[in-house]
């Protein structure tokens, strides 16, 4: 058969579709396959292709590397594969050469109307079901001299952001065609601003499977990854194949001339082809094995990720696809950081087994294009592998899990809760003793997207998630929550609801006086409620969603909130790497923990109070913290001041809307020897002329 004359034999790299100024390279790595297809299209909905080009095996393939150079092909133009070879589960193959592939590479992805998931289960072709890869050159993008920001973790607050939930509410304020998209989050940036944050953690953005989820529900937060390099599609405002694209990059620059780092929530520990059961649109149709740790002896995948399958990301392929994937989002797309969901499930090996120093984790702590990154870890798996204050290396920080549940039990006012807490306040360093490690590296947090919301962990003692239609089976059972005497909505002039106010005022004080990098959740600063729902992965509805009316029904929250992060952001002694004792007076910060007496800490198991006195000498900032989670006022002693300063109460969590929090130069001046501290309550004095 004659070769036609724009096809030419390409090259085994650049892996994926790489544009050149006379047509298009594609490489793609399957080492058992016996046949590779190259299919165009012209539509998404389409399941007839304008193109299918056959590569020869002699001519088209280097080592394990298929490969075709196509002339005249430009960007936006949708492709996939079609991979040929042995069908057989004793071997770990699971080729079927009528199912359309994804390309592992792809830059971006064509989610047409008619995609259908049960397609990609059932035997048969699936093409005009099935998503299309589309071809993308990334360097033509405008960036308008944009360069990371590179914010120390000592600087730095997250706001963890769904960029769908964030704007897809009516109350928005948005045209419908900008809701729940990356430019509906430009337009709101303003808000981010205004908080006080410097970075946002943008749930999983990264191409997912929407319909990954019991029917009729979707899958909204994105933890079902189906493209590792393509910005999600459902994201964005503009519906051609290149839009998300650089939408999202629009996004990143626009946050970065805010002031504000982008970090990506990336999925690295299982894709949506879930089990034996689950579709075939990708990596189980090019080489199963590489891609995922599969169990021939039990004829099974392994599924640390608790999802249906684990990725075999210590393979070396496919530790090759994760860091050109990472660099791609850092110097194509100039993004500041990633967060590893499930970063534990990353340290396995090829068989399962934990390695002490696993290969594809030390590549991302050591990789130059990445060294200027955040680098966060999710240090556990869904099959036990809990790795928080052990995590390989030096640069990854971790999700402080300790500090959320310690937190919690010392404001409900559980017992034996207050050494844990001064340590969580000091950066935890029972949990990372290590003298070399930035205590800035624990990511202090006390509520996330998988749990309760702030709101809902002072309203709801159980959880509520029948509208997920598991029987409520799903989601955690112990959330150290307390509904405050009352299960769910009630007043909040009630008794009830104004202390609901005062908790939650309470662990936004704890967690930014703390040492380390505190995260907090999209919406807690405004209550947002998913009326007691801690697991709520499939809603893609109001309850999820940011509802915009609350910024002004909890407008005196949301003030408390900006300027407790303004406050803290401005002061030294709360962004330090080290304490030390006050032994003596050549200490730069020195910390000392007292009880309702000087000197006098109670740690003991019926201990609810404690306070500490933080200096540092550099910047002579001197701050007074009384912490009362017992339901009595207690009357604490105050240390002096140095001559000519009065201690001025900048927080009290226990007064009423605009009395509870003062900018310090306008804060009221309290009288030298005690304080009264309202049961439930935190209280923030500083020093001052």
């Amino acid at each position: 058969m004659a070769v036609k004359e724009d096809i030419r034999t390409g090259r085994s790299y650049p892996l994926g579709a790489t544009v050149y100024s006379d047509g298009v390279n594609f490489s793609l790595f399957s080492k058992s396959c016996v046949a590779v297809e190259l299919l165009l299209f012209d539509d998404p909905d389409d399941g007839t292709p304008s193109r299918i080009i056959r590569l020869d095996p002699l001519k088209n393939k280097t080592f394990y590397y298929w490969h075709v150079f196509v002339c005249g092909l430009k960007p936006g133009q949708l492709y996939g594969y079609r991979v040929y070879g042995p069908f057989d589960p004793l071997r770990g193959l699971f080729f079927d050469g009528s199912k359309l592939l994804l390309d592992p590479y792809g830059k971006a992805v064509c989610i047409g109307r008619n995609y259908d998931r049960p397609r990609g289960c059932r035997p048969g072709d699936n093409s005009a079901w099935a998503p299309k890869s589309v071809i993308v050159e990334p360097s033509s993008y405008d960036w308008e001299g944009d360069e990371p920001l590179m914010t120390p973790f000592s600087s730095t607050v997250i706001y963890e952001l769904h960029v769908g939930g964030f704007t897809r509410h009516g109350s928005s304020g948005l045209e419908k065609s900008k809701r729940g998209t990356y430019a509906g989050l430009i337009d709101k940036i303003d808000y981010l601003k205004s908080l006080n944050i410097t970075a946002v953690e943008l749930m999983p953005v990264q191409q997912f499977d929407e319909q990954d989820a019991r029917q009729p529900l979707t899958n909204y937060w994105g933890y079902s990854p189906m493209a590792f390099f393509a910005p999600h599609g459902g994201y964005s405002s503009i519906k051609d194949p290149l839009g998300p694209v650089n939408e999202f990059r629009d996004m990143v620059k626009a946050l970065h001339k805010a002031g504000i780092e982008v970090i990506m929530d990336v999925v690295f520990n299982h894709t949506a082809e879930a089990g034996l059961d689950g579709p075939t649109f990708s990596f189980r149709g090019i080489e199963n094995t590489a891609y995922y740790i599969y169990n021939l002896q039990k004829q099974r995948y392994e599924n640390y990720s608790g999802c249906g399958n684990s990725i075999n990301s210590n393979y070396s392929i496919v530790r090759k696809m994760i860091l050109e994937c990472l660099r791609y989002w850092v110097t194509q797309m100039h993004v500041d950081g990633f967060r590893f969901d499930l970063a534990s499930s990353m340290s396995r090996g090829e068989l399962g087994e934990p390695m002490e120093k696993p290969p594809i984790l030390w590549s991302i702590e050591s990789d130059p294009v990445l060294a200027g990154t955040k680098i966060i870890a999710e240090a556990w798996d869904a099959a036990g592998l809990y790795q928080v204050g052990s995590f390989i290396g030096d640069r990854f920080a971790e999700w402080n899990s300790h500090f959320r549940d310690d937190v919690r039990s010392f404001v409900k006012g559980d017992p034996d809760a207050v050494y844990k807490l001064s340590n969580r306040i000091l950066g935890s360093p029972d949990i990372y003793p290590q003298p070399e490690r930035e205590i800035n590296r624990s990511i202090n947090f006390i509520t996330c997207h998988d749990g309760f919301t702030l709101n809902d962990l002072v309203s709801y003692n159980r959880k509520h998630n029948l509208a997920n239609l598991e029987e409520n089976r799903d989601g955690y059972d112990h959330n150290h929550s307390w509904n405050c005497g009352f299960e769910g909505t009630v007043k909040d002039s009630s008794i009830t609801g104004q202390l609901r106010v005062r908790q939650i005022k309470n662990f936004f004080t704890i967690l930014l006086i703390s040492q380390g990098t505190p995260m907090i959740l999209m919406g807690d600063e405004v209550r947002r409620t998913q009326s007691g729902n801690n697991n709520a992965y499939c809603q893609d509805s109001e309850l999820s969603w940011f509802d915009w009316d609350l910024v002004a029904k909890n407008e005196g929250l949301l003030r408390f909130v900006r300027g407790l992060i303004g406050f803290t952001g401005s002061m030294n002694v709360f962004h330090q790497n080290t304490f030390s004792a006050p032994i003596c007076d050549q200490s730069e910060a020195t910390i000392t923990w007292h009880g309702v007496r000087l000197g006098e800490p109670d740690f003991g198991k019926h201990s609810h109070s404690i306070a500490v006195e933080l200096r540092d000498k550099a910047s002579a900032e001197h701050v007074y913290i009384m912490l009362n989670s017992y339901w009595e006022p207690l009357s604490f002693e105050l240390p002096r001041t140095s001559s000519g300063r009065v201690w001025r109460r900048v927080v009290d969590t226990s007064l009423a809307q605009g009395e509870d929090y003062h900018a310090p130069e306008k804060a009221p001046i309290i009288g030298q020897g005690r304080y009264r501290a309202t049961g439930r309550s935190a209280v923030i004095l500083v020093s001052l002329p």
